[in-house]
């Protein structure tokens, strides 16, 4: 998720004819209230406008066949239906708008946004109490639909050909160097390509992983038991002195970032809350950043998808000391934010889709390591 109150530039959306239109945006919430502030909200960005509103998930998919949207608001928690059953009808209409779930804090809110997140849903953003409506919370929101909506854009004025074809380094040998951590950064997006990346993942590929995802805080235990379904691996919140071991996942806390400290040729995390250079909080950075150092570069990064450039700065100081990146593609990507920042810097050795991202990680963990000198 991206830091409080950060602004995104207006995606410039295009119809057939080549004229600009504005994003499309549906909104989905029993509340008569909270549909009449969302759309109030969404009207006072004029790249936007307001396709419809709906009470229940079922008038929403019906009114998705008459009026495609880019971007839906949906609440989960909704007489009927309900917008998580109604989820993948809602993805498989032919518009197939990104979903931005606006979501409860609580216990119940955070295992159904992040289950839909895992099915689909592009973003969440949590639903503030009475009187939270304010200034920064539409800053949020419009700067989420707005970087949501550009990727329809893309779409549109990509449709010859991959926009990241040109940008892949050389890839190194399949088995160069012996690889001591993976560790995997997302964003928007971005638990979805995980839980695709994950389930590609034998028993057999014992390298440790590490998971940063921008999440609220209160959403990180969920996230960590929904992460270790997904690979039938043991997966933890990391913490101070944390050890990192074969076969497990550690996951980022939600108050710090994640960073790697070397003690012998033992490995272990360290907790630091320190501001970043991205401003968010997990971040990426520190994390490759840590891994450069207490791995010498052996270590393997994957960016997944997400807003903004997060991971850049250590992504370069990762393959500086002889390291590899992944990014995940653009048409696979909710927001190809943060892989299309580290593919753009020449720094990735492939990009593709996450289900290949795991398939080359699992051929070069069954690898034979290649004689040194």
């Amino acid at each position: 998720m991206s830091p409080a109150g950060r602004h995104y530039p207006v995606a410039a959306r295009r119809s057939a004819t080549g004229v600009a239109r504005a994003i499309r945006v549906m909104i989905v919430d029993d509340s008569l209230t909270v549909r009449t502030i969302f759309k109030r909200m969404v009207e006072s960005d004029p790249a936007l406008v307001v396709a419809g509103t709906a009470s229940s998930a079922e008038r929403a998919i019906a009114q998705l066949a008459a009026e495609p949207a880019d971007v839906m608001l949906l609440d989960l928690e909704m007489p009927g239906m309900g917008g998580l059953d109604a989820l993948p009808a809602i993805l498989a209409t032919p518009a197939s708008p990104q979903v931005l779930v606006v979501s409860s804090l609580t216990m119940d809110g955070a295992e159904h946004t992040l289950a839909a997140l895992q099915m689909g849903a592009a973003d969440t953003l949590p639903k503030p109490r009475p009187g939270g409506f304010n200034e920064d919370y539409r800053a949020q929101l419009l700067g989420k639909i707005r970087a949501l909506g550009a990727r329809s854009a893309d779409s549109v004025s990509n449709a010859e050909g991959p926009i990241e074809r040109s940008f892949a380094r050389p890839a190194p040998p399949l088995r160069q160097r012996r690889t001591d951590v993976v560790a995997i950064g997302a964003s928007t997006g971005g638990i979805h390509a995980l839980g695709l990346l994950l389930r590609t993942l034998r028993p057999d590929c014992d390298w440790p992983i590490l998971i940063t995802q921008h999440l609220p805080a209160s959403f990180i235990p969920v996230f960590a038991r929904q992460v270790e379904n997904a690979c039938s691996r043991p997966a933890d919140i990391a913490e101070d002195g944390t050890e990192i071991r074969a076969g497990r996942i550690l996951v980022a806390p939600g108050h710090g970032h994640m960073l790697v400290r070397r003690s012998g040729d033992r490995l272990f995390t360290r907790i630091c809350s320190e501001p970043s250079l991205s401003g968010c909080l997990p971040s990426v950075d520190p994390m490759l950043s840590s891994l450069a150092t207490a791995c010498e570069g052996r270590a393997l990064g994957v960016i997944l998808s997400g807003m903004g450039r997060d991971g850049v700065i250590g992504a370069q100081e990762l393959v500086a000391a002889g390291g590899t990146i992944y990014a995940q593609d653009a048409a696979s990507s909710a927001v190809w934010g943060m892989p299309g920042a580290v593919a753009k810097a020449g720094l990735a050795s492939l990009i593709a889709p996450p289900e290949r991202i795991g398939e080359t990680i699992m051929a070069q963990a069954s690898a034979p390591l290649l004689r040194q000198g």
